[in-house]
């Protein structure tokens, strides 16, 4: 039996939700990352938190999903923030100046 590449976990409370990706976020898992981003905006979300904690690798095609899904938050009036990012990650959106994606610790709130 063959594991996932990439597993995604989605927990709404309200109008807020917690998307938790874990595996690796690559030309081949993308599509579904953007998918389930998508379907948080179209089901009315509008704070999206998504948690890089489990994620072991991300390249350019999962930044490239994290800052169109972000552009279409803004045009919904929503809102995307990524936390707990690997330092891999971390720095590819810093090295692309979206380091404004990231949730800053001192201000991060759970979601329960």
């Amino acid at each position: 039996m063959t594991l996932p590449r990439l597993v995604i976990y989605r927990h709404d409370r309200g109008r807020r939700a917690l998307v938790t990706l874990a595996g690796v976020i690559d030309p081949a898992t993308a599509p579904q990352v953007r998918a389930a981003l998508e379907q948080c905006l179209h089901d009315g979300i509008t704070t999206i938190d998504v948690d890089l904690t489990t994620v072991d690798r991300c390249d350019s095609s999962g930044l490239r999903v994290f800052l169109d899904a972000s552009r279409h938050a803004a045009g919904a009036h929503a809102s995307l923030r990524l936390h707990h990012p690997s330092p891999q990650t971390a720095r590819l959106l810093a090295d692309a100046g979206s380091d404004g994606l990231l949730r800053r610790a001192h201000r991060e709130r759970r979601l329960r």
